[in-house]
């Protein structure tokens, strides 16, 4: 049996802004370990409000949620918050690095955050997750002096730090050109091919989700296709 990574059991979401509004209606799938997902639909049909909820950082919801297995879904925002730093790797259309620190330490935050290792063990970490990326000869760079694009492979390095179950993805490449969309697409493919490594990511981008391992669509608050 295949490895489940992520499992979402019908999970329903309101809005009570002041009408209450079905934002997602019954979302049922799962991810396997080592997949490729990318999440597409139309502006507004759930797609950002569901990897809310399957990152953890919304809890307001009807149904099930499992990350590894493990039930989510009424823990504590405390046990949550580790949950996320240790099992959930995040990228974001902007890429949150902090300009006053260096590219290295910006990539060990998350590490040092885990306490799992000690820091020199963070740092030996860190500078093989940029060199992967192969960003490494920016470590000692403050974040704000590099690139875009360098930005958002440094922001995937930081994502990798803790090894985590998933990397979940909010339009990686919105802020890119193509070129570096490219660039981060490739990154992404590699990451599951060479390393196993599983990946959700939200995206408009057409061409990036059709080259991906599989499509989630959803429509009005539903998976149409998965």
């Amino acid at each position: 049996m295949s490895d489940i990574i992520l499992e979402a059991r019908h999970i329903n979401k309101k809005f009570h802004d002041p009408v209450t509004v079905q934002v997602l209606t019954d979302i049922t799938f799962s991810v396997n370990k080592g997949e490729f997902v990318s999440v597409i639909g139309k502006s507004g049909c759930g797609k950002s409000t569901l990897l809310y909820i399957l990152s953890t950082m919304d809890t307001d919801y009807e149904g099930e949620l499992l990350i590894d297995r493990d039930l989510m879904t009424g823990r504590t925002d405390r046990e949550l918050a580790n949950i996320r730093n240790e099992k959930i790797g995040f990228v974001f259309q902007f890429h949150y690095l902090l300009n006053e620190f260096t590219v290295l330490r910006n990539v060990m935050l998350p590490g040092l955050k885990l306490q799992k290792y000690t820091e020199q063990e963070v740092e030996h970490r860190a500078m093989e997750r940029l060199k992967m990326l192969g960003v490494d000869h920016l470590a000692n760079k403050l974040a704000y002096r590099i690139s875009g694009g360098e930005k958002q492979r440094v922001a995937i390095a930081r994502a990798l730090i803790n090894d985590p179950h998933i990397i979940m993805g909010d339009e990686p490449t919105g802020n890119l050109d193509k070129r570096n969309s490219d660039v981060v697409f490739n990154i992404f493919k590699e990451l599951t091919e060479v390393h196993n490594q599983t990946l959700l990511i939200v995206t408009h981008d057409s061409g990036f989700a059709e080259s991906s391992g599989r499509i989630i669509e959803m429509e009005d608050g539903r998976i149409i296709r998965h």
